[in-house]
């Protein structure tokens, strides 16, 4: 790779980086070609975008990218072969290496970026994974929203039918 190709590659993550909100540093050697071809499927059905990239290209990039964010603790896990993965939702790198795991033993997480915290190492994963997206973050505020408003309907709806039943009791009763 010449100088300016390693330019262009820097560039391009850099870019990817500054505008990244969330991602992850992954090693995925050890698998074999059709492996990492079916990762790499797994990624792109779940909208994860994964390269490969040496180390010292990921760390340039983030050192280029670090205006705003702090990644100081991602560099010591750039040893040994890495992957990068993006994605839009927080989550799905995490699913998707949790689910590609069942059936091999890689990749492993390094580290992960999401929302200006750090995670590091594979231990994080669990946690990682069991993240809930904005979506489901929204759709679970507009169920506690919900529910008050529920209660109260249907208190209003089953004290009105006793009303209604003092009412009619008390037209039924004969006047003295």
């Amino acid at each position: 790779m010449t100088r300016e190709d390693k330019a262009i590659v820097i560039d391009k993550l850099k870019d990817k980086f500054s505008s990244a909100t969330f991602f992850y540093i992954a090693d995925s050697s050890e698998l074999n070609v059709e492996q990492i071809n079916q990762f790499r499927g797994m990624c792109f059905d779940k909208g994860v975008e994964m390269t490969v990239v040496k180390n010292t290209l990921i760390k340039k990039a983030l050192e280029a990218a670090s205006t705003d964010n702090n990644y100081e603790e991602l560099y010591d896990s750039l040893k040994g072969p890495s992957s990068v993965m993006f994605a839009d939702i927080a989550n799905s790198p995490a699913k998707v290496i949790e689910e590609f795991r069942k059936s091999f033993d890689k990749p492993v997480l390094k580290a992960a970026y999401i929302d200006s915290s750090i995670y590091l190492g594979d231990e994080a994963l669990k946690e990682l994974a069991a993240l809930k997206s904005k979506e489901e973050l929204i759709g679970d505020v507009i169920l506690l929203l919900q529910s008050p408003i529920k209660n109260v309907l249907s208190s209003l709806q089953s004290g009105g039918s006793t009303i209604a039943g003092i009412v009619k009791t008390l037209q039924d009763r004969p006047e003295n």
